[in-house]
C-alpha cells in the first residue's frame, strides 16, 4: 500500500472513530450534561489540539510526493473542518441541554402566593406620645423642643431650686463638667421659652430625659412631657380641669382622678395626680400595690420666683406647669410589667399595642 492511501485510510478511520465517540458523547449528556461536556472537551483536545491525533497524521506527510502533497492536504482540511463542525454541534446542544435543567431547577411558579414581609408598627412609646400631643394641640398648646445637654442654670437655678437639693445629687444627675450635664427633665425648655415668648403661653415639651436609675420600674433614659400655661387669671382649677381632661382621653371616662398636695420648688402649690389602677379598677393589686391608685405626674402653679427669673411680672400673671412620665402612662396603659421591655426593640412585642402599620 502507498504511502498516500494509508494516509487517506488513517484520516478514514479517524473521523469515523471520533464521529463514533462524539454520537457517544450526545447519548451521555442526556444523563449527565456536565460531565459529558468535560468529555467533549477533552476528546476535542485528543483529536484537534497540537499533539492530537490529526496532528499525528499530518506529520507523515514529509514522506508523500510532492504533486501529491496538495490534494491530501486539503483532504486533511476537509476532514478537520467536518470534525470542528461537528464537535460544535454536539457542544451547542450539551450547552443548551444544561441551561434547559438550569431553567427547569430555577422555574418560579408565577401562580404561588407571594411572601408577606412582616411590617413595622409604631412603639408604644410613640402612641402616647403623638396622642398627648394631638390632644394639647387641640386644645391650643405649642409644641416646644429643647436641648438634652443643659446648663446648671436652665435646669435647676432658673426653676427655683436651692444648692442643696436632693435633685442636684450625682445620684440623680448624669454631669458632664464645665457647668454642663444631662437634663433630667424636660422644664428647662419652659424657662427657654418663657425668656423668649411673653404670655399668653401655652406650650408641650416631650422629649428623653436622663437620670442615675435602672430597674424594673425606672430607666436611665426615659421620656417625659411637659406643660405649661402662664397668662392673666390662671388659677388651680385651670390646672384641674386640664389633667382631667388628659385623664380621661388617656384612660376613659370612668377613670378616677384625684389630687394630693406634694412639694416641688418650682411650684406653689404643687400636687401629686393619681389615677384609679387600669390592672384592678381599684380594687387592689400588686401593679398598685394595694391602693388601688397610680402615681402619674406632678404638676402645680408655678411659682413667682421662676416667673421673676424670666422676665414675667408674678403680681399680673399666673401659670400652672406639669410634667408627665410618657413610660410610665405607657406601661400603665398598656398593663405593661417591666419597663425596660420598651427599650429592647423587639417586633413581637410592638406587634401587641394597637400602632401596627
Amino acid at each position: 500500500m502507498s504511502t498516500e492511501n494509508s494516509m487517506e485510510q488513517k484520516l478514514s478511520e479517524l473521523r469515523t472513530q471520533t464521529l463514533d465517540m462524539l454520537a457517544s458523547a450526545a447519548a451521555s449528556a442526556a444523563q449527565n450534561a456536565q460531565t459529558a461536556q468535560k468529555e467533549l472537551d477533552e476528546l476535542r483536545i485528543r483529536i484537534l489540539g497540537k499533539k492530537g491525533s490529526l496532528t499525528e497524521v499530518l506529520r507523515g506527510m514529509g514522506a508523500l510526493p510532492a504533486e501529491e502533497r496538495p490534494r491530501v492536504g486539503q483532504l486533511v482540511n476537509d476532514v478537520r473542518a467536518s470534525l470542528e463542525e461537528q464537535f460544535d454541534i454536539i457542544s451547542e446542544g450539551i450547552c443548551q441541554g444544561i441551561k434547559n435543567e438550569r431553567l427547569r431547577r430555577e422555574r418560579l411558579d408565577i401562580t404561588l402566593p407571594g411572601k408577606k414581609h412582616p411590617q413595622g408598627g409604631l412603639h408604644p412609646l410613640t402612641v402616647v406620645t403623638d396622642m398627648l400631643i394631638d390632644l394639647f394641640q387641640n386644645m391650643g398648646y405649642d409644641v416646644v423642643d429643647g436641648p438634652e445637654v443643659e446648663t446648671d442654670y436652665y435646669l435647676f437655678e432658673a426653676l427655683n431650686v436651692p444648692k442643696d437639693h436632693p435633685a442636684r445629687d450625682m445620684q440623680d444627675t448624669f454631669y458632664l463638667g464645665d457647668n454642663l450635664l444631662l437634663r433630667s427633665q424636660t422644664s428647662a425648655a419652659q424657662i427657654r421659652t418663657m425668656e423668649h415668648r411673653k404670655p399668653p403661653i401655652r406650650i408641650i415639651c416631650p422629649g428623653r430625659v436622663f437620670r442615675v436609675d435602672n430597674d424594673a420600674t425606672h430607666s436611665p433614659v426615659f421620656h417625659q412631657l411637659e406643660g405649661l400655661v402662664v397668662d392673666k387669671g390662671i388659677n388651680i382649677c385651670h390646672l384641674m380641669g386640664a389633667l382631667e381632661h388628659m385623664m380621661h382621653e388617656i384612660y376613659g371616662e370612668d377613670t378616677k382622678v384625684r389630687f394630693r398636695p406634694s412639694f416641688f420648688p418650682f411650684t406653689e402649690p404643687s400636687v401629686e395626680v393619681d389615677v384609679s389602677c387600669q390592672a384592678c379598677g381599684g380594687d387592689g393589686c400588686r401593679m398598685c400595690k394595694g391602693t388601688g391608685w397610680i402615681e402619674i405626674l406632678g404638676a402645680g402653679m408655678v411659682h413667682p420666683n421662676v416667673l421673676s427669673c424670666c422676665g414675667i411680672d408674678p403680681e399680673e400673671y399666673s401659670g400652672f406647669a406639669f410634667g408627665i412620665g410618657l413610660d410610665r402612662l405607657a406601661i400603665t396603659r398598656y398593663k405593661i410589667s417591666d419597663i425596660r421591655l420598651l427599650f429592647e426593640n423587639d417586633r413581637r412585642f410592638v406587634e401587641q399595642f394597637g400602632g401596627a402599620l
